[in-house]
């Protein structure tokens, strides 16, 4: 892994962000916020998850009345994300929010800009800016575009100008306590937004691309564009925002920064490709075991192995996997293999080996 990028580092409520503090994981409520209680019931479901920053939307001052109660309860720190109404963002932080996400050119001129950063500033809490393909002031891609820049790089190129404005103004008024991000849906221009902004500038990056789109495709395109940040030692915090639930934005960014050693597994599962030697249901026991893995790690026990496999078969299986503390294996004839470190230690009909397994897991739990 490339060296991380040297960034300055703020604070949301106890979560580092940037100066070498840990990647960390948010995502965004989807409960009306004015609800309290559903909001913190989803909150805590998504913190059990791994989510460690949450979003909430505040469209309204009955919203931003319940961030009160939601800060006092929640058990990660909350960001009002706010739009158009200032005063919003003001009750927000009246209320205890441990931070803000703004777009001070929207929010209504200057004074009411300078207002939310001195009350930001006061509070001591964060301020996110950002910009967004949908949202680049009028005429500012377009000029690009006169100057003869391909597309992509003049949105790419208006993203970092747009967010350096937003940046400015906050500046002006004495507020340094900022995170940035530059989101599109193009991965492309996503990629190259970030590494032009990041190269000039040492604020905090939150990564994401925008509207992804559906677990599926969001997936896909969320690990590319944040992967390859990341792989470049850039971005101090993600969300992968998908079209779902937002349990599943967690799942996934909490996969992807496995997937980069970025965070440790606890336990890595490893599992073959399917082919003609595969003698056992090898894909519904890998998905019994993610279930089984997920479901003790909610209850918020520590699994005390680094990597479990669930190889095709014997042929290749535990030899392949003999760095798994714990694994399974086809065994052929409705039998499979259960293996500690490439060795058997137990031969099951297949019925059989998916309790003895999960046993095993559990045994190796605290």
């Amino acid at each position: 892994m490339p060296l991380r990028r040297n960034t300055r580092q703020i604070h949301a409520g106890r979560i580092a962000i940037g100066g070498g503090a840990p990647i960390s994981i948010q995502s965004m409520t989807n409960t009306r916020t004015s609800d309290a209680a559903a909001t913190l019931a989803q909150i805590r479901e998504l913190a059990s998850l791994g989510c460690e920053i949450i979003r909430c939307a505040v469209p309204d001052m009955a919203s931003a009345d319940a961030i009160r109660q939601i800060v006092q309860e929640s058990p990660i720190p909350v960001i009002a994300d706010i739009h158009f109404d200032w005063r919003l963002a003001l009750e927000s932080i009246r209320n205890g929010i441990h931070g803000v996400r703004i777009n001070p050119g929207n929010i209504g001129g200057a004074e009411r800009v300078k207002a939310v950063a001195e009350a930001a500033g006061e509070a001591g809490i964060p301020i996110r800016v950002g910009a967004n393909t949908g949202s680049l002031p009028k005429g500012l891609l377009e000029s690009k575009l006169a100057a003869g820049m391909t597309r992509e790089d003049a949105v790419a190129e208006s993203l970092c100008d747009a967010v350096q404005t937003q940046i400015d103004l906050l500046e002006q008024y004495h507020f340094d306590q900022i995170k940035v991000s530059l989101k599109a849906s193009s991965v492309p221009v996503m990629v190259s937004a970030y590494r032009q902004f990041s190269s000039r500038s040492d604020y905090p990056l939150h990564l994401g691309v925008t509207e992804a789109g559906t677990p599926w495709r969001g997936i896909h395109k969320s690990a590319a564009g944040i992967g390859a940040l990341l792989l470049d030692g850039i971005g101090d915090t993600i969300r992968v925002s998908l079209t779902a639930h937002p349990r599943e934005e967690v799942r996934s960014a909490l996969t992807l920064l496995e997937s980069l050693n970025l965070r440790d597994a606890a336990p890595q599962i490893v599992s073959c490709p399917t082919c003609a030697r595969t003698g056992y249901d090898l894909i519904g026991t890998a998905e019994k075991v993610e279930n089984i893995v997920a479901t003790l790690k909610a209850s918020g026990k520590k699994i005390k192995l680094k990597k479990i496999a669930v190889m095709g078969c014997v042929v290749n299986g535990p030899g392949e996997a003999k760095d798994a503390e714990l694994g399974v294996a086809g065994g052929g004839d409705g039998r499979v293999v259960l293996f500690r470190f490439g060795e058997p230690f137990a031969t099951l009909p297949e019925a059989e080996a998916i309790e003895a397994f999960r046993k095993e897991i559990e045994a190796a739990c605290e």
